[in-house]
């Protein structure tokens, strides 16, 4: 079921659509194209427009039942379920903002097929709207593609995080990628620079990661112990690619450039793991050192050095195990190229 919302010219007084239709439960059928989603994705996608902490709350108060049954955001929908879909109200500001959709935009490809499209995303663009942003890289996706009939992000990138983001072009690739990600199958390098000097050649940070807001209403992540209940096993393997020198007459220490692997994906994860080592991403304004960012950026380091360089997976089409790689961006590589 498709529901468009956008701007309609006004209906005549006397037209029965005149006066709002009320607002009445759905019992929305799970098909073959929806089985195996997150309840709270598949509600962000039958809900268009309405905000993703409405949509939370929603499930968390027990207003959105699966087969007559309270579920959590993470309950995996089959083929057959019923979900139950209370009445939501979409904003005239929502409604104004579907009416002036985001602006057409078309990224680096490296992967292009039936299946997979795979960008290179630049930093300062985050991968979807909401939280004070009006829209990100699939809402210009979709613009830019009007004849595509299904564009969904796979996976997710940091707004400041340059790199390979992976989209999905149909329900079944969507599926299999998620399946991927979610059992540790992919492959997930990054390039940091980190602050200082990193001591081992190799090493496995193996620290659960727990999620919590600020006084300000800002989300942060902090390590934590494995018997805190809501900590999250987050698990980084972090190698030493190569050293920068430190320049004591610019004021600047050693760096280590770190090639990172993930293989679990939490919030954050890279950015914590790394600080708590003592190691901060250079220029990572919520976890790094402060004082230093500003040096670096008289410098020519204007954002966090992070960079997703390198993606391996399995094609969800032809089984193909595929690698692909993107270049350092320039702004990066000026301050520390690779060698």
């Amino acid at each position: 079921m498709k529901h468009i919302i956008g701007a309609k010219p006004p209906p005549h007084p006397a037209s029965p659509a005149a006066h709002p239709a009320p607002q009445v439960v759905r019992l929305q059928a799970i098909d073959a194209n929806s089985a195996g989603q997150r309840l709270d994705n598949f509600l962000l996608r039958e809900l268009k427009g309405v905000p993703k902490t409405h949509v939370y709350r929603i499930i968390r108060s027990g207003e959105v039942r699966v087969n007559k049954g309270r579920a959590s955001a993470d309950t995996r929908l089959a083929e057959g379920d019923l979900v139950r879909v209370p009445p939501v109200r979409v904003s005239d500001r929502i409604e104004e903002k579907a009416a002036h959709p985001a602006p057409a935009r078309e990224f680096p490809v490296l992967l292009d097929d039936d299946a997979v499209l795979a960008i290179d995303k630049p930093a300062g663009v985050a991968v979807h709207g909401g939280s004070g942003v009006s829209f990100g890289v699939i809402e210009q996706l979709r613009q830019a593609r009007p004849q595509a009939r299904f564009l969904e992000l796979v996976h997710r990138l940091d707004r400041e995080t340059s790199g390979i983001l992976l989209i999905a072009k149909k329900r079944s690739a969507l599926t299999h990628l998620q399946a991927q990600f979610r059992e540790r199958e992919t492959g997930k390098t990054y390039l940091a620079l980190g602050v200082g000097a990193w001591q081992a050649n190799k090493k496995v940070i193996d620290t659960p990661l727990h999620k919590y807001l600020q006084q300000d209403g800002e989300r942060r992540v902090r390590t934590t112990t494995a018997d805190d209940p809501d900590g999250m096993r987050s698990i980084t393997l972090v190698k030493l690619r190569q050293r920068l020198p430190a320049r004591p007459e610019a004021g600047l220490p050693e760096f280590s450039l770190l090639e990172v692997t993930i293989k679990t994906g939490r919030t954050h994860q890279i950015r914590v793991h790394l600080a708590s080592q003592g190691c901060p991403i250079a220029g990572d304004e919520k976890y790094g050192d402060f004082e230093l960012n500003r040096r670096l950026q008289r410098h020519g380091l204007k954002r966090m050095y992070l960079h997703a360089w390198r993606l391996q997976f399995t094609h969800p089409a032809s089984s193909e195990r595929i690698e692909l790689l993107a270049p350092l961006p320039p702004d990066l590589a000026c301050f520390f190229p690779l060698s």
